[in-house]
């Protein structure tokens, strides 16, 4: 299957977990001739199935599911505590004495990878690790192309060896989570137009190009450095379509110069969002928090209570560097001005 023949237009919708990308976003994407993404990582197979049959009740276009690859954690109950005290300043904030312990830290990618099979959407995309190359060949014998998530040329080297369709060149400027899975996250520094040509440069199959691309303009120049498509996440994050907190999705639109940064303390990975009250007060400690997904379901209780009351400065606010250009608007009208800004030149 050649993956650029599935969609019209060199762009992708960048897939946000946490409920952002809904079907309504993910059809209406497809039906303007780019590739609508589903991000199917904190979903469980009851769930993906759902989704799923709700998008293809709006479209009978391509479109693109995406994972986190991981393996379910078993944290003893001691490191668990610990990972609690340092929460303590934030819930303590919230009114809370203590924090709840998660009924579960994530969903069993095996399941989920067993249920993408069933759904056979046209390309899936995986992230935070690589699949083995039969795991690869499973997807292409059910006849979905497959795309990983690079920040090193080591990483798509890797995923070209593991027989990859293609590859998502992340960029230090990209929001929400980095996809690094050779080396330290804090080692994958290139930005988006210091990685594309290199990886363009080593590997022999598409590279699509994320990280800061907000308009037509960056999208050519993505083209010219070697990209075949971009994926834009927080473009479409403030779209109509969204699904985000309407506080969240306010934030993005009036961020101004307010900064982006990276940070492990929501999560237990470096992700990328607007800077606030709980990135500041757990500056100091964020290197010692459980690695993902502990940290992020130990914090869910907290992000969810923040929602409840409409707080953005206890909720994470992914976000790429470029937020301030971020325009609201539904979603086939940005694919539509991105395409008209694309021609302007």
């Amino acid at each position: 299957m050649e993956l650029l023949s599935l969609f019209s237009h060199p762009i992708i919708q960048g897939p946000m977990a946490g409920g952002s990308n809904t079907p309504e976003q993910v059809a209406a994407v497809s039906n303007a001739g780019a590739l609508g993404s589903l991000a199917g990582s904190l979903l469980s197979p009851d769930a993906l199935r759902s989704q799923v049959a709700a998008i293809r009740a709006l479209t009978d276009r391509p479109f693109l599911i995406n994972f986190f690859v991981q393996g379910t954690p078993s944290p003893d109950a001691a490191s668990v505590e610990a990972a609690k005290t340092l929460l303590k300043p934030v819930y303590q904030e919230l009114g809370w004495s203590e924090l709840p312990t998660p009924a579960k830290w994530c969903e069993d990618f095996a399941a989920q990878f067993a249920t993408l099979l069933e759904l056979r959407p046209a390309v899936a995309s995986f992230t935070f690790d690589i699949l083995s190359p039969v795991q690869v060949a499973s997807l292409h014998a059910a006849g979905i192309a497959v795309i990983g998530t690079v920040t090193t040329i080591a990483e798509a080297l890797a995923w070209q060896a593991a027989g990859a369709d293609a590859v998502v060149a992340s960029g230090v400027e990209a929001g929400g989570h980095r996809g690094t899975f050779i080396g330290a996250q804090k080692d994958a520094t290139l930005t988006t137009f210091e990685l594309l040509p290199s990886v363009a440069a080593a590997v022999r199959i598409p590279v699509i190009a994320a990280g800061g691309i907000m308009d037509g303009k960056d999208i050519q120049r993505a083209l010219a450095a070697g990209a075949k498509a971009v994926q834009m996440g927080t473009a479409f994050l403030v779209t109509n379509e969204s699904g985000i907190h309407p506080a969240y999705k306010q934030a993005l639109l009036t961020a101004g110069e307010r900064p982006t940064r990276q940070t492990r303390a929501f999560s237990g990975r470096y992700a990328r969002g607007l800077e606030n009250r709980f990135m500041r007060v757990m500056a100091d400690v964020e290197l010692q928090v459980p690695a993902y997904p502990v940290q992020n379901a130990l914090t869910g209780s907290i992000r969810a209570e923040a929602a409840r009351r409409g707080d953005t400065e206890w909720m994470s606010l992914w976000c790429g560097s470029s937020v301030n250009r971020a325009r609201g608007m539904p979603a086939a009208r940005l694919v539509e001005t991105l395409l008209k800004e694309m021609k302007a030149g």
